[in-house]
């Protein structure tokens, strides 16, 4: 059968869903017996009634792990053993790559082109990164000279919680499981209420891969249940986290009341993307759009802010708006969709509201509707507003939907400080042909990325996060496995 919506749509009826905890090696329900509805935001229609974890599952979930961990199952294992683990886990994902992506596309409304092309192939190909890298990572030898002898030894924490959102579920899960497990920790994941269908899903082919029984656990449920619980619990060593600041700072104060657990958020942003009168316009407005509207704006480093020189500001807002009346909300189990619905019909009515506030701030461009598909009125059409002040709603909070918001600027120091003005600091764009200005302009922008004549700019090879309150978290490349381990230092006089 021809791979069409026709297609996808009989795939995803024959899907078998995963819908217990995964605790100790397998899926159990949750100790009280409750379940919750994870549903399709583009029908509406009831995916499954999930298992719902709390306090008590959390702590079952942490024996688990500390019992995996202090057994030496997987930490005792060599980093090249562990990785011939991971590798195979990373198959694994491309293996039931229709799978995954149809968990995600169903659970959070992610267009079936993206999840095929976009997200399982990089969770898959980041799970294979790190544990590429595990047996490339060197202790050192401190030089003290003399009869001494000084180790300095990267060691695994012990059992590390992990709480990812609903906008990548996937890949985000990965982007921290794969790190905390390649250095030998154990993992209590627990997955936005929104999106454990992936989660529950990995966990199984880990442990086909051959994770030892404890060494993955996942607990679904909701964040004011199970996620306070994994960040008050006393036997959690660190916790992983991207979502919201809101969400970030609730569990720097969990740490605090508990065991000074090390806490890693990556949390909100609202990114600037620059453009100079000297760039390349076509492909800055490519990128743009792609920057804005990409996963219906559902990225915590979307580039929300568009600052445009006065002298092309009418060109850049005409590209701008045909590319945003040429993305048609659509079914995301039709291949040839680009934009799906939000992930919650709560969530779209969040983002309708940010636009209503814009329209008493600021010029209307384009787009401003929420739409209706059968049961669903998850949709949101690509917006954009200009005209706006810095003090505007819409300039100052995120969003998190596809609603971009143009302003003007006069000369390099205006689009700087424009760009900074911002309790964010997580990416940034560039958009010139100046070499020099690209690198001044970079210097002095606050955000954990720049991307200069690109968006978004992302590898395994490179760090992601944010400054300021976009968190201080770090993804990615070698960097990420300083947050799962610690250094001991091992001296012998000899």
């Amino acid at each position: 059968m021809t791979k069409n919506t026709e297609f996808y749509t009989k795939r995803a009826a024959e899907l078998s869903l995963r819908n217990d905890c995964w605790v100790d090696g397998r899926f159990v329900p949750a100790l009280s017996g409750q379940r919750f509805e994870t549903v399709n935001p583009a029908t509406g229609a009831v995916l499954a009634q999930v298992a719902r974890g709390d306090a008590g599952d959390i702590d079952r979930a942490v024996v688990s792990g500390r019992a995996a961990f202090g057994s030496g199952v997987w930490s005792g294992l060599t980093p090249t053993e562990r990785k011939a683990v991971l590798l195979r886990w990373a198959q694994l994902v491309r293996d039931n790559l229709e799978e995954l992506a149809l968990l995600d596309t169903l659970d959070v409304g992610k267009p079936i082109s993206d999840t095929l092309t976009i997200d399982v192939p990089g969770a898959a190909a980041i799970l294979q990164w790190h544990a590429e890298a595990i047996d490339k990572l060197y202790d050192e030898i401190a030089p003290t000279g003399g009869r001494d002898l000084a180790m300095v030894r990267r060691v695994p924490l012990g059992v590390v919680g992990v709480v990812v959102p609903w906008n990548f579920p996937l890949d985000l899960a990965i982007w921290k499981i794969a790190p905390a497990l390649a250095v030998g920790n154990s993992v209590v994941l627990k997955p936005a209420e929104q999106s454990p269908l992936s989660a529950l899903r990995l966990a199984e082919l880990g442990s086909e891969a051959g994770l030892p029984a404890g060494v993955l656990n996942v607990v679904t449920g909701f964040g004011h249940e199970a996620g306070r619980a994994l960040g008050l619990h006393p036997d959690v060593d660190c916790l992983a986290f991207t979502g919201s600041t809101e969400i970030g700072k609730l569990f720097q104060g969990y740490a605090g009341e508990s065991n000074m657990k090390q806490v890693w958020p990556e949390t909100g942003g609202k990114s600037p993307c620059l453009v100079f009168p000297d760039a390349d316009l076509e492909a800055a407005a490519d990128k743009a759009a792609w920057g804005i509207f990409f996963n219906q704006g559902q990225v915590c480093s979307a580039n929300s802010r568009l600052l445009v020189h006065e002298s092309i500001a009418q060109d850049m807002i005409g590209r701008l708006k045909a590319r945003a009346e040429a993305l048609v909300p659509g079914n995301p189990l039709d291949p040839s969709t680009r934009l799906g619905p939000m992930a919650t019909v709560e969530h779209a009515d969040r983002v309708a509201g940010f636009i209503e506030a814009g329209r008493q701030s600021g010029t209307l461009v384009t787009g401003g509707g929420q739409l209706s598909h059968g049961a669903s009125r998850a949709y949101i059409q690509p917006t954009i507003f200009a005209d706006v002040a810095s003090d505007a709603v819409i300039v100052r909070e995120e969003i998190f939907g596809p609603v971009l918001v143009i302003q003007t600027f006069r000369d390099e120091d205006e689009a700087v400080a424009l760009a900074n003005d911002t309790p964010y600091g997580l990416a940034a764009s560039v958009w010139t042909r100046d070499i020099t200005r690209a690198l001044s302009v970079s210097d002095r922008l606050n955000a954990g990325t720049v991307s200069i004549n690109t968006v978004d700019a992302l590898s395994p090879m490179t760090p992601f996060g944010g400054m300021k309150q976009s968190g201080f978290g770090r993804d990615l490349s070698l960097h990420s496995f300083d947050k799962y381990s610690a250094l001991k230092t091992v001296w012998i006089k000899y």
